[in-house]
């Protein structure tokens, strides 16, 4: 089984989705794998890290693709440089995986089928035991909790920790974390290492013990009515207009008090919900910073801009994109054994099986024969998507 890792082409991206360590094993399995010159080089991988465990480099993406049974990648395929697109170098039979989010990439599912590309996504995951070790999704959001932290850190005008000093004593940060998923709880965690006292809050209220493990504080009331806030596959789901004003009234009471918030609160295929109001920031100590992890969903803030640092009065508000891309190395890794796993999945013996009646490999493929294969995609396509 050949299988390619190109480089990258999307603005930014500084991850490449099969690292060395990953590549030798697959290699020690029979596979040959080829990177395309200088893929992993942002992530700190040179080419000679792969061609040292048997890697071969490809000199340009054409010939990659071309000669490919499996491609990995990161990003769903997009317009080349050159003209034409990267879908068009694709052969049928040789599967395209990565993290293509396609719900928010219609343009390129449409150029995807159109070159009857067969691709698998997977944040198309169903949330089962069996497919934890392919959770993309989750192994990129542990990156974006702890960055978004480490970004607050470095942004905030206070000390995280309490310091008692000859000069007298700090009072340490006070955090507020918004959605206590991967990334909420992996943000809780590193704000209390770095001695910070943490509040979160989140609509599911089967994560408190989660929360609380972690050293911090679950903030809830009676009239919030979180139990039944959880949707399929253990995400949350969207609240009712009460609900949400009820949710908004208890970040308000928590929000004044915070010096950091981080937001993460994102619904499957909707705009993220709007957590932190006009009067909520008005109501924010000076100096403080929001970390709005939602801001290419539209961000949790209603200040956000995603791409952007906002300063709204006298709270600065950070809207990052890609953060997983801004801790390459780390991100790659964890990339690429989940893109690993899921190609021991569909391969069988050196050769491709695709089995559409299994549930983890039916649910995560996107376009297959010309057709949309995903339910979730074709609908957005039906109803007029970009």
């Amino acid at each position: 089984m050949n299988i390619a890792v190109p480089k990258e082409i999307v603005e930014g991206e500084r991850r490449v989705a099969l690292v060395p360590e990953t590549a030798k094993r697959l290699i020690g399995e029979g596979h040959t794998v080829r990177v395309e010159h200088d893929a992993g080089r942002a992530a700190g991988y040179p080419d000679d890290a792969y061609t040292v465990v048997g890697v071969e480099i490809a000199p340009e993406a054409v010939s990659l693709w071309g000669a490919a049974d499996v491609i990995l990648k990161i990003h769903m395929p997009a317009p080349l440089v050159s003209g034409g697109h990267e879908a068009d170098l694709t052969r049928p039979e040789a599967p395209v995986i990565g993290l293509l989010q396609p719900l928010s990439n219609l343009a390129g599912v449409r150029a995807l089928a159109k070159a009857k590309a067969t691709s698998f996504s997977l944040d198309a995951l169903p949330r089962i035991t069996r497919a934890q070790s392919m959770d993309v999704l989750s192994s990129m959001s542990t990156v974006a909790g702890y960055k978004a932290v480490v970004l607050a850190a470095a942004t905030l005008g206070k000390f995280f920790p309490m310091l008692v000093t000859a000069a007298g004593t700090i009072a340490p940060a006070r955090v507020l974390i918004l959605g206590a998923g991967v990334a909420g709880l992996q943000a809780i965690a590193t704000a209390r290492r770095l001695g910070a006292v943490v509040e979160a809050f989140d609509v599911r209220a089967a994560v408190k013990e989660q929360v609380e493990s972690l050293g911090a504080k679950f903030i809830e009331d009676e009239s919030t009515a979180t139990a039944d806030a959880e949707g399929a596959g253990g995400y949350a789901k969207e609240l009712s207009e009460d609900q949400h004003q009820r949710e908004l009234a208890l970040i308000h009471k928590h929000i004044v008090d915070a010096d950091v918030v981080v937001t993460t609160a994102l619904i499957p295929g909707r705009p993220a919900p709007e957590l932190i109001t006009d009067a909520m920031v008005s109501a924010m100590r000076p100096g403080s910073v929001i970390v709005d992890l939602a801001a290419e969903a539209g961000g949790n803030c209603v200040h956000t801009r995603a791409g952007e640092d906002v300063m709204h009065g006298h709270v600065l508000i950070l809207g990052p994109r890609n953060l997983p891309s801004t801790m390459p190395t780390h991100a790659s890794q964890m990339f690429s054994k989940n893109m690993a796993t899921f190609v021991r999945h569909i391969v069988s013996d050196g050769v491709l099986k695709l089995d559409m009646e299994d549930e983890i490999t039916g649910a995560t493929c996107i376009t297959r024969n010309g057709e949309i294969a995903h339910e979730a995609t074709r609908k957005a396509l039906a109803g007029g998507g970009s």
